[in-house]
């Protein structure tokens, strides 16, 4: 015998479990029906359109410096707008395009907080653009909230919210160079900018920190502090970032004889944690800017700093897509040294 649903039904059609849903969202003063769902469309439409037609306008407005890479990557944020936007209007009701707006907005805010390090920036015009953008999160989580059934998170809010952990990357090469040749170089970690192309500079503090600054994607900077936590000469250098890095990260370095006699096997396994997580990883592919393609044309060129002396760069280099080729040139500041070897 068929027998009747209680009220307490977890069936989403469930017209007692609707109505106090509804009662509930108005007793905590929230929108109701489709109004936020319309609302954050509609911003998420004309914040994308302006994003696409002036980036180095909005750059300026709010106080990012104005680069070639902060333009293209406006036009890429403002493709995401456009997209939660129409998505939006469409399905006001499909929560999966406002947790998409939320994990856009971590992305947002880690790459406004990296702006902060550029010496071109204007902090004051920043800092008014990040309070915006918490504040426009707190709309889009709220807007999530409501729609979602919390016993059933959508599996993309752990993807967009970055929880799944820090990307790993490992990558080798064989140079052909006594490991402990190839161990000194890297030990001195200043010696790194000369082949890591993303690294601007690092500073040995003592015998085990060091403090880095890396450019970051649209003309940004990001610095950490690092301290060696692992030391067998010739073998193997581990490291990782002081807790409060702008970008959490550990590495580690293995120095291997190659077999013949052919030098030393170079296997660096990186773990990094990009601004906004895997969604920020996605955006930065674009740029090319991902970890796995840093390290990769990190180890060609260090590869050619010990075997050669120097870094042979071209117009068109193995990190760059859809370049024109012509034949490599030396850099500018070893063209003395290569106009003496070609005299002789």
């Amino acid at each position: 015998m068929a027998t009747a649903p209680t009220r307490y039904g977890a069936g989403p059609e469930d017209p007692w479990r609707m109505e106090q849903h509804e009662w509930q969202r108005e007793r905590r003063g929230a929108p109701t029906g489709d109004g936020l769902s319309r609302f954050l469309s509609l911003f998420s439409l004309g914040l994308g359109a302006a994003q696409l037609a002036a980036p180095a306008e909005l750059s300026r407005m709010i106080g990012a410096p104005d680069t070639e890479k902060s333009r293209s990557l406006m036009r890429v944020v403002g493709v995401r707008e456009l997209l939660s936007g129409f998505g939006l209007l469409a399905q006001p009701d499909n929560p999966a395009w406002l947790w998409l707006r939320a994990g856009g907005d971590i992305m947002d805010i880690a790459l406004l907080s990296a702006a902060m390090g550029a010496p071109d920036a204007d902090k004051q015009r920043l800092t008014a653009t990040l309070a915006a953008v918490l504040g426009v999160t707190a709309l889009d989580l709220s807007g999530g909230i409501q729609h979602t059934d919390m016993g059933h998170l959508p599996a993309p809010l752990s993807m967009l919210s970055g929880v799944g952990g820090p990307i790993d990357v490992t990558a080798s090469i064989t140079i052909n160079k006594p490991a402990s040749e190839v161990y000194q170089f890297w030990h001195n970690f200043e010696n790194l900018p000369r082949f890591m192309r993303h690294l601007e500079s690092v500073r040995v503090l003592d015998g085990r920190r060091s403090h880095w600054v890396a450019s970051a994607p649209a003309g940004m900077s990001v610095q950490w502090d690092a301290e060696m936590t692992e030391d067998r000469p010739n073998e193997l250098i581990s490291w990782r970032a002081i807790e409060g890095a702008d970008v959490p990260n550990s590495g580690s370095v293995q120095f291997k004889p190659a077999g013949g006699d052919r030098g030393t096997v170079v296997h660096v396994n990186l773990q990094y944690s990009p601004p906004g997580g895997p969604l920020g990883a996605a955006v930065a592919r674009l740029f090319g800017e991902e970890p796995s393609q840093q390290v990769h044309g990190d180890l060609r060129r260090f590869k050619q700093v010990l075997e050669t002396g120097e870094v042979v760069v071209s117009s068109a280099t193995v990190d760059g897509p859809n370049l024109f080729q012509r034949p490599a040139q030396p850099p500018e500041h070893y063209s003395s040294n290569y106009a003496e070897r070609n005299a002789r």
